[in-house]
């Protein structure tokens, strides 16, 4: 009988132990980060790569066009001296003039696109900065307006519907006498692509700070009207400058 008792504990005992080992080798869950959000880090951290690489290449071309910039103001001035002796004919002379302006203009065309480079990285690097500062002030409240160098976001007074489009429709066309200029109305394929919800929402082909947007914005405002206006194209949310009428599109 103690035999028995005493095969009996030490089964038990293996049994706890071994129970024990189990949980013990049982990783702990982590809260895994939203996959939109990584996907949307992604999207931004190449555009920013890309829009690097594309300045670097526009840096090579710039030291191309100052070298050709230097050999045509060489070979003026080689001209001036021949046409001063007349050994040159004025058109010769002119065409030697107008490579020098050439030159200076496709400078002047890249020196642009460099500054337009080093905006838009700016600009990516500003909204993911503002999108972190959002986030810690948690839900936006009724009325309430963000402005960044970006984009500006109204709450307006809450939830708004596709169908009360038409009031927006008749004021933009009896102040401008044109059509609203929707350039997607509901869900559209880019929205697919990013993973938005764009289907209560519309999208209108304006600039914000330009004075038939500002009108709009005003009226959406007066009206309670919740909207984005983006002045520039911003990686994951838009594609260039718009006005998205409705609340922000949530990623699914």
């Amino acid at each position: 009988m103690k035999r028995l008792l005493l095969v009996t504990l030490i089964t038990i005992s293996c049994g706890v132990s071994l129970c024990a080992q189990k949980k013990s080798k049982i990783p702990s869950k982590k809260a895994a980060p939203s996959s939109t959000e990584s996907e949307l880090s992604q999207l931004r951290d190449r555009y920013i790569a890309t829009t690097k690489e594309y300045k670097a290449s526009l840096q090579k071309l710039l030291t191309l066009y100052e070298e050709s910039l230097k050999k045509a103001d060489l070979h003026h001035e080689n001209s001036q001296r021949l046409f001063d002796q007349g050994l040159l004919s004025q058109r010769d002379l002119d065409e030697s003039a107008r490579a020098i302006t050439d030159a200076k203009l496709k400078i002047s065309s890249v020196e642009q696109q460099i500054a337009g480079a080093d905006t838009q990285i700016a600009q990516a690097l500003v909204e993911i900065e503002t999108e972190k500062q959002m986030k810690k002030l948690g839900p936006a409240r009724k009325g309430g307006l963000v402005q960044t160098t970006s984009f500006i976001r109204f709450t307006g007074a809450g939830h708004w519907l596709l169908g009360q489009a038409s009031a927006i429709e008749s004021f933009f066309q009896q102040a401008f006498k044109r059509p609203l200029p929707i350039a997607v109305f509901g869900q559209g394929a880019i929205h697919n692509q990013w993973r938005l919800d764009h289907r209560n929402a519309m999208d209108i082909s304006l600039r914000p700070d330009e004075p038939e947007g500002q009108a709009l914005i005003d009226f959406l405002k007066r009206n309670g009207i919740p909207f984005s206006a983006f002045r520039t194209a911003i990686p994951g949310v838009a594609t260039g400058p718009h006005i998205h009428i409705g609340m922000p599109s949530h990623r699914y």
